[in-house]
């Protein structure tokens, strides 16, 4: 029997790291397995991952078919005549051995090229060269890499390398040979100009990435740092020109994911054409970050708090976003959006789902995706009553005068978009039926933050209720989990204060990251590189995912639109309308971040 080993991917079929078994047929005919390229265009993703040692064993040649499929042939023995050269020049020579030396099937000759398409943007300058260049210094990037940025813009390799280097800097707690590890990085940074719809200049940067890979097994991630108009030329080009011949080659693509149900799933069509889902990393920053991840550790590490993770217990959740600044130039892109598609159907929904789930089989990548699926396609769709839309106005405090939201230059006069809403979510399962999930996300707020706050279910029975007057969510357990800033988790309990007499008050129980640990916690998106050059897919979204919470916000947005819902107006710098506590009141709730004690 011959044995392939994979951890890559053939055409629009995932292979797992166990292995596919064939053998050659009695009469020496080559034997081909079941498995072929769904689209002309995924014919390129052909890997190369080939477990040699494995083949030396089964007495077998192995070789790749243009199409795809794999086939092989027998050993030959003796004087017999060794296997041909294929036509596409895959594999030839005059042993396996020879072949894969020359063709660096070794997972240690591998090398990965980094293609960040709009390297010229925001994104690419102030997150993602800064990202890679952390990953570099902390030695979490293969031996052999390349990065180049490739735009529109005219630009040299010298003048990109001088772009980037105004952006990077070390780790606080990491300073040793910074400027020597810096100018190590950018020789490792190229440049090539092209337009995104044009295969001849992908083309070319093809050209350009096999001189630095040389003959190594490559593997190409292309990260698409441009709007999502453009999103499939650049995919298309990349597919036909530019991706790996003997490697993996991967895609991020960024937020938005279109702008409802229809345009999301038109998208993931188009994007399905030239790359199969396991090639598609869609990326949600807010997945990378380090309180959010340990959100599953917390619970399934922690016995006290598992059991006490469901309806019985939990009174309700709440996940709430502040900026404390406005759209400030970028009101023209905001307003094809708006809050709702920017903050609430991406980050806090995603959040929310890893909240809710159940405990998945492990911790593989499918099987927790599997169980936020099963969130997102229990909840109700929202309804126009359940959401509070607002719009900040302009404020003069100190003297100071803030702008109004249609104040901006690029937003359209009359603007409707809300810049603030408040949504109460239900998920209809046994664990949580009954229990409102608020979701707050705003602009131009009092504060910036972003946290999750679960507020636990009062005492039956308390004993001191009365030391707690009329409040008695005074009295109430809450866990806060603070992502941003100040990264901390802290659980609000009631403890006597000392002295005579019986006086209650309510403290902390305080995790400060900042305080506990010395190591400066990584930006998400070095977390999202590193899983996307190394293939672990847990932090992506998968095209069901989206499709789930689309269909959650699609009939809203379609309704707010068509039914033209003016937004309650806030003042710049205020805590959002006076709505969202109308509709927390309405489930018995209240916020948690407008408390005198947050």
């Amino acid at each position: 029997m011959a044995t392939l080993s994979s951890s890559t991917h053939y055409g629009s079929i995932a292979y797992s790291r166990s292995s596919i078994s064939s053998s050659s047929s009695s009469d020496g005919h080559h034997q081909r397995l079941g498995f072929s390229s769904s689209s002309s265009f995924q014919q390129r993703f052909l890997p190369a991952k080939l477990s040699l040692q494995s083949v030396r064993n089964s007495h077998q040649n192995v070789v790749l078919m243009q199409d795809g499929a794999v086939a092989t042939t027998a050993t030959p023995v003796g004087n017999e005549t060794p296997f041909k050269k294929l036509k596409d020049g895959l594999l030839s020579g005059t042993s396996l051995e020879e072949d894969a030396a020359g063709f660096d099937i070794n997972e240690n000759e591998s090398t990965v090229s980094i293609t960040v398409v709009g390297a010229s943007g925001d994104l690419a300058k102030k997150k993602i060269f800064p990202a890679l260049f952390a990953l570099y210094y902390e030695g979490c990037l293969p031996e052999h890499f390349t990065i180049c940025g490739y735009a529109r813009s005219k630009m040299t390799d010298a003048e990109l390398r001088n772009m980037v280097s105004r952006t990077l800097t070390c780790r606080i707690d990491k300073r040793e040979n910074c400027d020597e590890k810096m100018e190590q990085f950018l020789k490792r940074c190229f440049y090539h100009s092209g337009q995104y719809d044009s295969e001849e200049n992908f083309a070319d940067l093809d050209k350009k990435l096999k001189q630095h890979e040389g003959r190594r097994v490559s593997n190409r991630l292309f990260y698409l740092s441009i709007p999502p108009n453009i999103f499939i030329d650049a995919v298309k080009c990349a597919s036909v020109s530019a991706s790996s011949g003997n490697g993996w080659t991967r895609v991020i693509v960024e937020k938005p994911f279109g702008r409802d149900s229809e345009s999301s799933a038109a998208l993931t069509k188009s994007l399905k054409q030239y790359l199969a889902e396991e090639q598609i990393f869609r990326i949600d920053h807010y997945l990378g970050k380090e309180l959010v991840e340990n959100l599953s550790v917390l619970r399934f590490s922690n016995l006290i708090f598992e059991p006490l993770w469901s309806r019985q217990y939990i009174r309700n959740v709440q996940f709430i976003f502040s900026e404390d600044f406005g759209t400030e130039g970028r009101g023209g892109y905001f307003d094809n959006y708006g809050i709702i598609r920017d903050i609430m159907q991406n980050h806090l929904l995603q959040i929310l789902a890893l909240f809710a789930m159940e405990t998945p089989v492990s911790l593989d990548a499918e099987d927790i995706r599997n169980e936020k699926v099963k969130v997102l396609r229990s909840m109700r769709p929202l309804q126009l009553e359940d959401v509070v839309v607002g719009q900040y106005k302009s404020h003069t405090k100190g003297g100071v005068t803030y702008p109004a939201y249609t104040d901006d230059n690029t937003v359209p006069k009359g603007s409707l978009t809300p810049t603030f809403a408040a949504a109460a979510l239900f998920i209809d399962n046994a664990r949580w039926d009954g229990v409102p999930f608020l979701m707050k996300a705003g602009k131009a707020l009092h504060t910036k933050s972003a946290e999750i706050r679960v507020q636990f279910r009062h005492v039956p029975g308390n004993l001191y209720n009365r030391n707690f007057g009329t409040d008695l969510d005074r009295a109430t357990n809450e866990l806060v989990i603070r992502v941003q800033p100040d990264e901390a988790i802290y659980l609000k309990i009631n403890n006597k204060v000392p002295g005579l007499g019986m006086r209650l008050d309510r403290s902390n129980l305080n995790l400060l990251y900042a305080a506990r640990y010395s190591k400066e916690i990584p930006d998400a998106y070095e977390r999202l590189l590193l899983d996307a050059v190394e293939g672990e897919r847990r932090l992506f979204i998968r095209s069901d995912e989206l499709d789930a919470a689309w269909s959650l916000f699609t009939p809203l947005l379609k309704e707010l639109e068509e039914k033209k819902v003016i937004p309650e107006y806030y003042p710049y710098g205020s805590r959002g309308p006076v709505g969202a506590h109308y509709l927390a009141a309405r489930y018995n709730v209240r916020w948690g971040d407008i408390s005198l004690e947050q």
